[in-house]
């Protein structure tokens, strides 16, 4: 009776361990689909909020973050603080960051924007998230997303986690 209470108290602590694993590992859990690093990022032509075109080859030999987000996500509100400090952190000549919007109101976008005091290039197809080929193109399931596109337009990270973000940064401005 002892073993078999033991074995089930093992087995159930290695269950719970699992569990946490898989919570804690987010991508596991939402960039299963995202684009892998090492391939060529897809190139894009999308509007700013004022309508002018941007392409994302136009930022050939530079590092790009592009942070995919939208204004009613309530993940990407939560995240955007950081997402934003980052961006004042480690934003240069060498390093951009892109926000892609998966809003469909340019008012809400750009509110949204300034309240959070998001001043990087800001790009959307003004799509329903899932009907936008920039989330078919990079495998874009779930916001927040970040794709990190190195100098010779290779994907370099592609996450759901901000911190992840981070350590890749501080890893390239050593």
């Amino acid at each position: 009776m002892k073993a078999t209470l033991a074995a089930l108290l093992l087995a159930g602590l290695a269950l719970n361990a699992k569990a946490q694993t898989t919570d804690e590992d987010l991508d596991a859990k939402y960039a299963t689909s995202l684009v892998q690093p090492g391939t060529v990022a897809p190139d894009f032509t999308m509007n700013t909020p004022d309508g002018k075109p941007f392409s994302l080859s136009s930022l050939k030999g530079k590092t790009v973050v592009l942070d995919f987000w939208a204004s009613w996500c309530p993940d990407c509100r939560k995240d955007a603080p950081a997402v934003v400090k980052l961006y004042d952190t480690y934003h240069s000549d060498d390093v951009v960051f892109v926000g892609v919007s998966m809003d469909t109101d340019v008012a809400a976008w750009r509110k949204v924007a300034k309240q959070f005091g998001i001043e990087y290039l800001q790009v959307s197809e003004l799509k329903k998230f899932h009907d936008t080929d920039i989330s078919k193109a990079y495998g874009v399931k779930w916001i927040p997303s970040i794709v990190v596109v190195d100098p010779e337009g290779k994907v370099a990270l592609a996450t759901v986690v901000v911190d992840k973000l981070e350590q890749y940064l501080s890893q390239i401005k050593k």
